[in-house]
């Protein structure tokens, strides 16, 4: 496989579409138009391709030279509710929504892959599968997916984010955890309202909510491993009504994350146990709603093993970034919960070319020269599995 060539030969096409992708987001469960296009791609290259579970997603199958083995590549679709400020001649048309996470680079890059797996096809064996999956943002689409069937026949599965924390050119692809999980929980305080004047005659809800989160605290400094990380968070508190009214409910809204899926089966339990003894010592009581969102990305070693030697292969000895793993989440996640899978982190940083923005910014860019280098990633490492199965 001469990559330098096929670099060169699929660039131009890997930045037409991730502009163009770039240009017209849509946010989660209505990507109806970048589904349309990305059909409209497929069907140009000669590759069969059909629609997925219940929203708009699109999954391609690319067959070797020979029986064997399915392997999955799979890029999320969806944008966010941003309103872009880049100055790009290619920014977003649609005001209001940008693909400020990278998700038209994922697009774009699977896109690029499937090009280059159907023009080297028969050079592996097996099967590639591609999945174009939509809702990434909201945690639903990986679970649609799955629920469809999706990965009903495949071996294992690859994934690309591109990550603004390090340079592009580098790749962070490591086995283990490297992205946490994301759950929600809220909490409702019942009190007793009364009298600002009158707190006696009160059980007030906002003390009550307050030492609530301060005792949330000893979840990770006294309760989890030293060990382990994890983040207890309350992003939100709501309670009360004017300056001199004591108030006898109040709501907190929070968030854990953490990158052990036995730490992550405590924590509601923690949760509800602290909430409601801190209540209870206060008079009042709490009922608590924790929601399971999105589990930890744990990279399966021997995925990995075959991707680091796709990277070693596409971008030199020296490809490893040195970048541990991130308290994000992803429901890429979802995916390794079935088979074995590997997400990789792809650099994309680059001042020279403007590239300094954190994801989710409205000044989000990416260095784009080394997109088309993830699209071999996503080929080599499918390549390197079928091959070796």
């Amino acid at each position: 496989m001469d990559l330098e060539s096929l670099a060169k030969r699929h660039n131009d096409y890997q930045i037409e579409m991730r502009r163009y992708f770039h240009a017209h987001p849509e946010p989660s469960r209505q990507e109806k138009e970048t589904s349309k296009r990305i059909g409209e791609e497929l069907t140009a290259m000669g590759v069969k391709w059909e629609k997925a579970g219940t929203g708009y997603g699109i999954v391609a199958t690319i067959d070797g030279n020979a029986p064997g083995k399915t392997f999955m590549l799979r890029a999320d679709m969806d944008a966010l509710e941003v309103l872009e400020d880049t100055g790009a001649p290619y920014a977003s048309v649609n005001k209001g929504y940008m693909h400020a996470c990278g998700h038209d680079c994922h697009i774009s890059m699977l896109l690029t892959a499937a090009k280059i797996l159907n023009e080297i096809r028969s050079e592996f064996k097996g099967r590639v599968k591609l999945a174009f999956q939509p809702a990434e943002e909201v945690a639903w689409g990986a679970r649609d997916f799955i629920d469809a069937g999706v990965l009903d026949d495949v071996a294992a599965c690859f994934g690309i984010h591109v990550w603004s924390d390090f340079d592009a050119g580098q790749v962070s692809i490591k086995p283990g955890p490297r992205m946490a999980s994301a759950d929600m929980f809220d909490i409702k305080v019942h009190g007793k309202a009364g009298h600002g004047s009158q707190p006696h005659q009160t059980v007030d809800a906002v003390v009550v909510a307050s030492a609530i989160v301060q005792n949330l605290q000893t979840i990770v400094s006294r309760e989890v491993a030293p060990n382990e990380t994890c983040v207890v968070s309350v992003g939100k508190i709501e309670s009360g009504t004017r300056f001199n009214i004591i108030a006898g409910e109040a709501y907190l809204l929070g968030t854990t994350r953490c990158f052990s899926r036995e730490v992550r089966n405590e924590l509601e339990g923690q949760i509800t146990r602290i909430a409601q003894g801190v209540a209870s010592a206060y008079r009042a009581t709490a009922e608590v709603n924790y929601t399971y969102m999105l589990g930890p990305t744990i990279n399966d070693p021997e995925v990995t093993d075959f991707a680091q030697k796709a990277a070693r292969a596409v971008f030199g000895e020296n490809f490893q970034a040195s970048y541990e793993f991130t308290m994000g989440a992803e429901d890429f996640s979802e995916y390794g919960l079935k088979v074995p899978s590997a997400i990789a982190l792809l650099g994309v940083r680059n001042e020279a070319c403007g590239s300094i923005w954190p994801q989710h910014s409205n000044h989000y860019c990416v260095d784009e020269s080394v997109l088309v280098k993830g699209a071999l990633l996503h080929a080599m490492t499918a390549v390197n599995f079928l091959n070796s199965h």
